[in-house]
């Protein structure tokens, strides 16, 4: 299932759950200099009432126990965020801010999925997040990622392009993005095998349970 949020709560378990999972993977696994709270969970100055999260758990991942499959996060481009406030250089120009622009942010697919499992995962995350996007107004979405993540963005399908070269900032290779949302994107995504239809109206019951 889909579940999409404002904020979170450590009370709730599919959220712990997402934050013990970041850790795992950002800070065990990549060794990102991030922050750890309780030494359990990945939580940055970031993450609050104002960041949107779409979280995978349940059905999509039957095969795997646990309540977190897979997540991101979205930031508004209005407030603090990683570009705009950590990484600015890496935009040839001014960076996009604007109440249609959000972030994406801290893409989470767990290593005990198998990498089928994860691209399956990924994708639903992708197509949720572009259905929320349409829902919302958001017609630009903005991020920071290693470099080969971002050619992989760049070729999912959508119309997007890189906001400037790569650079070397403390010690590691950065890149930014720029991806275009409109009523054509599910239809370009779907032309590459990663759209899944319906997933806000299975978000909705997923919080009306």
């Amino acid at each position: 299932m889909i579940r999409i949020t404002r904020g979170y709560s450590l009370g709730n378990p599919s959220d712990a759950a997402m934050f013990e999972d970041r850790k795992r993977l950002f800070v065990d696994l990549m060794r990102w200099d991030v922050p750890v709270v309780d030494g359990r969970f990945e939580i940055d100055q970031f993450d609050g009432a104002d960041a949107t999260y779409i979280v995978a758990h349940g059905a999509e991942a039957r095969k795997v126990a646990g309540l977190h499959h897979g997540s991101m996060r979205l930031l508004p481009t209005t407030a603090p965020h990683i570009l705009g406030d950590l990484f600015p250089e890496l935009a040839e120009g001014a960076v996009p801010r604007g109440d249609d622009v959000a972030e994406i942010t801290r893409l989470c697919l767990p290593t005990r999925l198998g990498a089928s499992e994860r691209t399956s995962v990924r994708n639903r995350l992708i197509s949720a997040m572009v259905d929320h996007a349409l829902e919302n107004g958001i017609r630009v979405l903005t991020g920071v990622v290693r470099p080969a993540f971002c050619e992989t963005v760049l070729v999912l399908g959508w119309r997007a392009a890189a906001l400037g070269p790569v650079q070397i900032i403390g010690g590691q290779s950065l890149a930014a993005f720029r991806v275009e949302i409109d009523t054509e994107t599910p239809e370009l995504l779907d032309a590459t095998g990663i759209y899944v239809e319906g997933l806000l109206a299975e978000a909705r019951r997923a919080a009306a349970a």
